[in-house]
């Protein structure tokens, strides 16, 4: 801590964090989320977020004890508000006397006021700018640091040790049965498979559909399978794609809708490359070391880009409206226009080895195929 009250002494038993953002945004929080919890072993520590946070809190429960469900703020468009619902979620908030909050949630010109109205006995978080500073409580947004550094900052500016910005994403044995059955299913195999996953929430961030589909029959020439992923929400624009890849060496595979998150984890771990959106998916990649080609349309490439070049490379045309908070660019989307096809192929084949070329080897088969979970046989 520097200086001032420390928010954690005596240690706080109750715990609220504030933040109400999507997945690839909570997965940023969860080395935040072990270092608060290797200070606070024995405290109730609770999110406040959104519906979609469910199985991230499922998945990390020795980091977090529930999901309380934020019904929304006119300032934020994650979702839609549930006005008649904010008066009994602020009444909840106050009967629970959390002795600490957190507020994980940008730089605090909103959601300050929010945690406030929670009435917890403490609370801390970000500020705007070094005038309102409080030492040990209130820092300065840091704008120029990554995503998955500025909640560890934010604990160490509080006197909690937070420096591992590891990212983490546990799978579990049912994760991994799941993910063998769909590639048996599929009839994929894994170790020369690239997924493509063209979707992200805003339209705005999505790169172009028909240069996807260039990427992907390049990549199925050079002996690739190409597998589409998504959620179901995203069912038809993964089908747009296909239709948009068309005839290609081998069938693509569409796997859009047809996973749960953890199995999903399993096959981009399992498989050569992700090539995607800077979206939720990219974190996915990132906590399970699955490498990845990013192309970052509209994003603040310095605050989301995954911290490990070594596996992860992110593309981007410098725009002077970047980050972009619409859903569809009205000045014909340059951001996404200037990562051409050529520069995402030629990363995709670096990441991939041997000049992005896959040489067919000989599978271990059964009766009805290809079997997608076994290794490659060596020799003849």
């Amino acid at each position: 801590m520097m200086g001032g009250v420390s928010l954690f002494d005596p240690p706080p038993r109750r715990v609220a964090v504030f933040r109400a953002l999507n997945l690839g945004d909570l997965l940023c929080t969860v080395p935040a989320f072990r270092a608060l919890r290797e200070a606070l072993p024995d405290a109730s520590i609770s999110l406040i977020g959104l519906e979609s946070a469910r199985p991230v809190v499922a998945r990390f429960g020795q980091y977090l004890d529930e999901l309380i469900l934020f019904p929304g703020d006119p300032a934020f468009p994650e979702q839609a508000v549930r006005s008649a619902e904010l008066p009994d979620f602020y009444r909840d908030m106050a009967a629970r006397d959390f002795d600490l909050a957190l507020q994980w949630h940008g730089s605090g010109a909103r959601s300050n006021a929010i945690v406030e109205a929670m009435a917890p006995r403490r609370w801390g978080g970000f500020v705007p700018d070094i005038v309102r500073e409080q030492p040990g409580r209130l820092m300065a947004w840091p704008d120029s640091m990554p995503e998955i550094r500025r909640y560890l900052a934010q604990l160490a500016y509080m006197g909690i040790p937070a420096a591992d910005d590891t990212l983490e994403f546990p799978l579990a044995a049912t994760d991994e049965a799941e993910a063998g059955a769909v590639a048996q299913a599929e009839r994929m195999v894994l170790h020369r498979s690239v997924f493509i996953h063209p979707g992200a929430r805003l339209a705005s961030r999505r790169w172009p559909l028909s240069r996807y589909a260039e990427v992907a029959r390049a990549l199925s020439d050079d002996g690739w399978r190409i597998a589409l992923t998504g959620s179901k929400d995203e069912q038809s624009l993964a089908s747009d794609l296909q239709t948009l890849i068309g005839d290609v060496g081998e069938p693509v595979t569409n796997l859009c809708g047809k996973t749960s998150l953890g199995a999903l984890a399993v096959l981009l771990r399992r498989g050569r490359l992700l090539i995607c959106n800077d979206t939720g998916i990219s974190h996915v990649a990132a906590a399970v070391g699955a490498p990845s080609v990013v192309v970052a349309s509209g994003s603040d490439v310095a605050r989301w880009a995954p911290t490990n070049g070594r596996l992860h490379t992110v593309l981007h045309a410098p725009m002077a409206c970047r980050p972009c908070a619409h859903d569809v660019c009205p000045i014909g989307h340059p951001c996404a226009y200037g990562v051409t096809t050529e520069e995402v192929l030629s990363h995709a084949r670096a990441r991939l080895g041997a000049e992005g070329r896959c040489i067919p080897q000989r599978y271990a088969a059964a009766a009805n195929g290809p079997v997608a979970w076994h290794e490659p046989i060596t020799g003849a």
